[in-house]
């Protein structure tokens, strides 16, 4: 395994730049507010998808432990003449017992272990793939939870505004300055509103279902998730995450997966290579009351069978780990430049939202009703202002949303959190 082994695990653990190293221990869901980084050390603790790579682990060690063992001895006893009813000296009964041993050649037993020692490290790097796999499914999950709340927050304002709304054309009906059908859209759009919210808030319920089934909890304990949608690191140029891809876990597995198949050639060499039994012993004959003392040695001759299929067989997997890893980082590099490009559009898009788009609503909005309750404006010049204000706010919290998962799997794609990429890059310049 190279150098930056240990860089890799850090920063596997540390996705998202939200694990601190204390949240290893254990942790309880809490009833109240709950923060990302309490998420997922619950998820590192409790997900059962990480527990069984975890057991996939412990058994790759049990199998170390078995490559390194030597075969048994064998034990040979051998009786002749047993049913001869003839006389003594014409049919002698004889005994003997044998003990041999196997010596494996050509070092098939340090190419068993290597074998099994690669797939020990392998093991290790899935469950650093699963684990930052999980990692980015808590954030998104979070976000969702962040998302819900914020829309059902917007629901209540928007049954608020469309009550005022109604509110005020009921005294001007009242009044009797406009007619009793506004009073009736106006009521719809109210009906309309609490719709909206009763979904919002069902939304919310499943959304919080899905984040504590993270953590193997069918009913969610906490209350609501701490959080701000518009707090999100900035994107560090493409060429600085680029490089970075290096450090995910599912493209570093490839390095350890090709010294695995190396060490699958070398066993398959050492196959080649015939192994001998030595055997030694001792015979007993009735007839004479005598022992005699034996020795042998068994060597297969390599004529026929000397493994040529196996080795290239090892070769050509060999071959094809090298293929598979091309593939691999060909695939994550297309998903970072789909994913970094995504994200920086849904960025200008929340910039044009917050500074031209929710602004210009709520003047629009703000003019337009108390324009009508002066007279200037008619109900339907309240109900298109009112419409798109709702609309403006509701685009602005899914494109903050968007660049939270965007963000979230940039994380995923390059191991590391955005942060530490950003600072990186001020450091280089």
């Amino acid at each position: 395994m190279d150098s930056n082994r240990a860089a890799r695990l850090a920063a596997c653990l540390l996705i998202g730049g939200l694990l601190a190293p204390t949240a290893l221990a254990a942790v309880k869901e809490p009833q109240g507010e709950l923060a990302l980084r309490e998420a997922l050390a619950l998820a590192l603790e409790r997900n059962p998808e990480l527990a069984a790579f975890s057991q996939e682990i412990r058994a790759a060690e049990a199998a170390v432990i078995q490559a390194d063992v030597l075969p048994n001895p064998k034990l040979d006893v051998v009786g002749d003449n047993l049913g001869n009813t003839r006389k003594k000296e014409e049919g002698d009964r004889s005994a003997s017992l044998l003990i041999g041993q196997l010596f494996e050649l050509g070092g098939k037993r340090a190419a068993r272990v290597r074998l099994a020692e690669t797939g020990r490290d392998l093991a290790g790097w899935d469950y650093e793939a699963k684990r930052a796999e999980i990692f980015a499914r808590v954030r998104q999950t979070f976000v969702e939870v962040l998302t819900a709340q914020s829309r059902a927050g917007l629901a209540d304002e928007s049954v608020r505004l469309a009550q005022a709304v109604a509110d005020g054309v009921a005294k001007r009906v009242q009044a009797g300055k406009v007619s009793p059908v506004e009073e009736t859209k106006a009521r719809l759009t109210v009906s309309a509103a609490l719709v909206e919210r009763e979904q919002a808030r069902r939304e919310l319920a499943a959304s919080r279902n899905r984040l504590a089934a993270l953590w193997a909890n069918p009913t969610p304990r906490f209350g609501r998730a701490a959080g701000d949608l518009e707090r999100a690191p900035p994107l560090p140029a493409f060429e600085t995450l680029a490089a970075r891809i290096r450090d995910n876990p599912e493209l570093a597995r490839w390095s350890t997966e090709i010294q695995r198949r190396q060490a699958g050639v070398e066993a398959e060499r050492a196959k080649a290579v015939p192994d001998i039994t030595v055997s030694g012993g001792i015979s007993r004959f009735s007839v004479y009351n005598d022992n005699a003392y034996l020795v042998g040695i068994s060597i297969p001759i390599p004529v026929f069978d000397r493994n040529r299929g196996g080795i290239l067989e090892a070769n050509r997997r060999l071959d094809k780990a090298a293929d598979e890893r091309r593939a691999v980082e060909s695939r994550l590099a297309t998903e970072l430049s789909d994913t970094y490009q995504r994200a920086v559009a849904i960025a200008h898009e929340i910039e044009t939202l917050r500074t031209e788009l929710l602004p210009g609503s709520q003047r629009a909005f703000d003019a337009a009703t108390q324009g009508y309750q002066l007279g200037k404006f008619g109900f339907l010049d309240v109900l298109d202002a009112q419409r798109t204000l709702f609309q403006s706010r509701a685009q602005y919290l899914r494109a903050l949303a968007d660049y939270q998962l965007a963000v979230s799997e940039i994380e995923r794609l390059t191991g590391a959190a955005l942060d530490g990429a950003a600072t990186q890059e001020r450091k280089d310049q």
